[in-house]
Order: C-alpha cells, then sequence, then structure tokens
C-alpha cells in the first residue's frame, strides 16, 4: 500500500482544506494544527499531539526553552474534527495569514505531523 507524502491543496473562500481520502483514516476525526517554526503550520493527529507533543512539551518548570516551545505551539493551536462529507478543516484567519495572500497550499508529511506552507 502506498503512502500519501504530499498533497497540493486550493483553500475555499471559507479556508477549508480538503484532507485527501487516504489520509483521513490515519488523521483520524480530529486534528490540531499550530504554527511551525516559520511561515507554514504544522498539522497532528490528535492521537500524535497528545502522546508525542503533550510529553515533549512538559518538562522543568524553569527551562525557558521548553517555554519557548510551549509559547510557540499553544498560541495559535486549533482543535479541529474532520467535516465527515468531505473531510476538511477550517483553518482560522491568523493561521491562513502566514501564507500571505496565496490561497494553493502544499502539505508535506514530516515524520508524524504535516507541514503546511503557502505553495
Amino acid at each position: 500500500m502506498n503512502q500519501t507524502d504530499y498533497f497540493e491543496r486550493k483553500l475555499d473562500s471559507k479556508n477549508r482544506l480538503t484532507i485527501p481520502t487516504d489520509l483521513r483514516d490515519e488523521l483520524g476525526p480530529t486534528v490540531v494544527i499550530t504554527p511551525g517554526f516559520g511561515k507554514y503550520l504544522h498539522m497532528y493527529s490528535l492521537q500524535v499531539w497528545n502522546k508525542e507533543m503533550e510529553s515533549a512539551l512538559n518538562g522543568d518548570i524553569l527551562d525557558e526553552k521548553i517555554a519557548d516551545l510551549n509559547v510557540r505551539f499553544r498560541m495559535g493551536k486549533t482543535v479541529h474534527k474532520l467535516d465527515s462529507k468531505q473531510g476538511r478543516v477550517t483553518l482560522e484567519g491568523h493561521q491562513v495569514a502566514l501564507f500571505g495572500r496565496k490561497r494553493e497550499v502544499i502539505a508535506v508529511r514530516a515524520g508524524k505531523y504535516w507541514r503546511i506552507t503557502a505553495k
């Protein structure tokens, strides 16, 4: 079975991103979308977020690097249920703003999460 590692989409007028059919089972019904380290977004399945990211963001309460990572990934974080008919998620305005005025986006698998950037 081939694994999808890349897809391109155009956001619709309501900033909805359609997830390819073959990825919906992998991602599950809920995804977490956060700003990345640059002008792009990260998209995680809720399972990966809860298991991998939450544990990575927990650390020494006085560790400045951990605090910075928490701010980066929690500020602007949204949790979305995929719409059941078309497998879409609606990106919020602050998330779409990272793409500039571009509506066409590219999503690339980056290990256990997806990086979404302007085309």
